[in-house]
């Protein structure tokens, strides 16, 4: 018994608040934890101070036998008030200030929703505001509790007790390395499937592997396109061709229309020599006139070929936007050249065009320099 009584008194003096003590859990209650420490009498956690966060029961973070590290922070007469939430905050801003100094990604899981965000416990309370869960608007964050999230510490401020954890930082990090990856994979000339993510006046961006390219608005289509949202919609798969990759900016360039086959690319089917076609004037040059008979494929009709008289200029008889008919007398799809005769067009119908009456416009007598030297040089290849 006098044994006993002395390693009691040893024990009450070997005890001063702030030690650190190992004990084992004897007994848990709602709010508060018992624990044999080797003292005469239990050391009691109460509920506030077995976690930085809050918790409902204490059974929900300790449990019998289980061995814990805590600290003193009361010691009058028979009772000893212990701390198991000081010990882990001690040890966890060490390990913090290490993944904070190194930008280390870690998983936390989510122990409460509060107005502003969500709370995870680190051994110190660590919080993720609204803003910084994730990259996009979440308005309801009911499913997020005991979720697991990848985080890193944007802000670490031990002496205000401040953690402030971002999950967005994280998926914005994920999102850029697949960026770099995606433009990495990327080669001009490559043709591939993606998604077209936003529509513009200027044009459309389509998500390929994960980074967006943009797809001017002349790169849509063969034919004229005065809005991309009249013949794109967003969420639509599209092929495209990559034009220029810059690794540097991650900037792309794609195309629509030249994944596509052209305007010529089935003309030799659907048009030969002797066809008697519905066309339409585009463009007027010295030499005679482009006429339009599929969408985006033009002809020639050379100025001998306009009418049964002598036409000087074709601005004489002719102008632009005007419907006529057209024979066709030569075709040579893969040099991107049919020959059209509106003389012969007439002839076979057996009508006589009146084109006396009819004033040039000053936009029909407007020739084009490039037309007249480019038609030249196809004669000279011939």
């Amino acid at each position: 018994m006098v044994e006993k009584m002395n390693e009691e008194v040893v024990n009450t003096k070997a005890l001063q608040v702030g030690d650190i003590v190992t004990g084992t859990v004897t007994k848990v209650e709602d709010k508060q934890v018992f624990v044999n420490v080797g003292y005469k009498t239990d050391g009691v956690i109460p509920i506030s101070e077995l976690a930085n966060v809050h918790i409902e029961k204490a059974g929900d973070v300790v449990e019998v036998e289980q061995t814990l590290e805590l600290k003193v922070i009361k010691l009058e007469d028979d009772d000893l008030v212990l701390s198991k939430r000081a010990v882990d905050a001690e040890k966890a801003w060490e390990v913090l200030q290490g993944k904070f100094t190194s930008g280390e990604v870690f998983d936390v899981t989510i122990k409460d929703i509060v107005n502003g965000g969500l709370v995870v416990d680190l051994g110190v309370r660590g919080f993720i505001p609204a803003s910084l869960v994730e990259v996009h608007y979440v308005e309801d964050f009911t499913d997020y509790k005991e979720k697991t999230l990848a985080v890193k510490i944007v802000e670490l401020d031990r002496e205000k007790n401040r953690v402030i954890l971002s999950h967005k930082a994280v998926v914005e990090q994920e999102l850029e390395m697949k960026k770099k990856a995606a433009v990495s994979s990327l080669k001009e000339g490559d043709i591939v499937e993606g998604t077209v993510q936003r529509l513009t006046d200027f044009g459309a961006f389509v998500n390929v592997g994960g980074v967006d390219g943009l797809v001017h608005i002349s790169q849509i289509s063969h034919d004229r396109v005065e809005q991309p949202s009249d013949v794109l919609t967003v969420g639509q798969t599209v092929k495209v061709k990559v034009l220029s990759v810059d690794a540097d900016t991650q900037r792309i360039s794609l195309s629509i229309k030249a994944a596509q086959p052209g305007p010529w690319g089935n003309v030799a089917n659907q048009v030969k020599a002797g066809d008697i076609l519905d066309g339409k004037v585009k463009r007027l040059v010295t030499f005679g006139a482009f006429v339009e008979i599929l969408p985006g494929v033009e002809g020639l009709v050379h100025v001998s070929q306009i009418a049964n008289r002598h036409v000087k200029n074709p601005n004489e008889v002719l102008a632009i936007g005007q419907d006529v008919k057209v024979k066709v007398l030569e075709v040579h799809s893969d040099e991107k050249r049919i020959s059209l005769s509106i003389k012969e067009a007439l002839e076979e119908n057996n009508v006589t065009e009146d084109y006396s009456k009819y004033e040039p416009s000053s936009d029909s007598a407007t020739f084009q320099l490039s037309d007249i030297i480019g038609e030249q040089l196809k004669k000279l290849k011939k």
